[in-house]
């Protein structure tokens, strides 16, 4: 079987309190489907914990407009550690999550109301579209960015993860990462300079080399409907020295620890990756058939791309649908191609109200 992409399943998100974030993210973007929550001891990932297992609480939080969800991540074991400095536009790892809005102007206008910390007016990208930046209560940054496409209309003002804006050192070794192996090979702009639509963010005072992919395939897997399409924006910026956003520090501590990718076929998926130059750094494939999260299981490996990103793959086996009557879906029984839209609308008992 060879790999599919199917979408992103998830922007992890570390928090110093995952109840608080879990309650912000809720009433303010909308992430109110909570698919599953764990505490359990992180063993598998010693490659990105000093090697030592680290004991961890997440919630998976989805938002039924559409796009990837939040993986809200606490460490539990030890002091979550913030950034050791102030990051700045460039710095190398994920610097901001992308949030899609079929209407920036509405969002940004109760998103005013409500006094959230806008760093930014309405802006025009290199290709023309619509965004804005904010902060949330942690000081992550977010660019709600304009995508007509939605999945249900819920009365949340913006959908889930949209892709990401991502620092790198080089965008020419960065490039194979996000062309051949996640498959965004259209280059919708690659451009040189200042921008002035970055004004507000930190360092948006240097210069930039911007590169915005997106994918000409349509992803057809399981929740594709729901993940929708999505981008990965590249920032390397020119004139200084950028440094590691998680310098000193683990994954899991407070910032963007990944960005995970649903797929089918991690079998192939393991050979194309380490034929590109880039094995899995994490495999839980090599321990077990299955690792079971509590109420979802499946398999989930990790990349690491050139500037230190750490991608994750992850191939569903069973979710919840109706957890109170212990209903479970499980995947690896079902022909390939996407849920029927029932399915789907069974996700909204799950929500989370205020």
């Amino acid at each position: 079987m060879s790999t599919q992409i199917n979408g992103i399943q998830q922007l992890g998100v570390g928090v110093t309190n995952i109840h608080e974030a879990f309650a912000w993210y809720r009433r303010f973007f909308g992430m109110d489907i909570k698919m599953f929550e764990e505490a359990a001891m992180a063993e598998l990932m010693l490659p990105h914990t000093q090697g030592e297992p680290r004991e961890r609480h997440a919630i998976l939080a989805l938002n039924l407009q559409g796009g990837g969800g939040f993986e809200i991540w606490q460490h539990t074991g030890k002091k979550p550690e913030p950034p050791l400095f102030e990051v700045l536009l460039g710095d190398l790892g994920i610097f901001s999550g992308k949030l899609k809005s079929c209407d920036v102007r509405r969002t940004y206008e109760q998103y005013r109301k409500w006094d959230l910390s806008l760093l930014t007016g309405i802006v025009t990208d290199p290709a023309g579209n619509e965004h804005f930046y904010l902060k949330d209560l942690y000081g992550n940054i977010w660019d709600v960015v304009n995508e007509p496409v939605v999945f249900r209309k819920q009365k949340s003002f913006n959908g889930g993860i949209y892709g990401a804006v991502i620092g790198v050192n080089s965008i020419e070794e960065s490039l194979p990462v996000y062309q051949k192996i996640l498959g965004y090979n259209i280059v919708v702009y690659d451009k040189s300079g200042s921008f002035p639509d970055l004004a507000g963010l930190p360092g948006s005072e240097h210069s930039f080399r911007r590169v915005l992919l997106n994918h000409s395939e349509k992803r057809n897997g399981a929740f594709s409907p729901l993940f929708g399409p999505s981008c990965i924006e590249l920032i390397q910026v020119i004139d200084r020295k950028p440094r590691d956003i998680f310098e000193g520090r683990l994954w899991g501590d407070p910032g963007f620890i990944h960005l995970c990718f649903d797929i089918n076929g991690m079998d192939s998926l393991r050979e194309m990756v380490k034929s590109e130059g880039f094995p899995f750094t994490v495999d839980s494939a090599k321990d077990m058939d299955t690792f079971d999260m509590g109420e979802a299981a499946g398999s989930f490996s990790y990349i690491q791309a050139p500037e230190g990103t750490l991608i994750e793959f992850v191939e569903t086996h069973k979710i919840p649908l109706v957890k109170k009557l212990g209903w479970f879906l499980d995947l690896t029984k079902r022909k390939a191609g996407p849920l029927p839209g029932w399915m789907f609308s069974l996700f909204s008992i799950m929500r989370v109200k205020e």
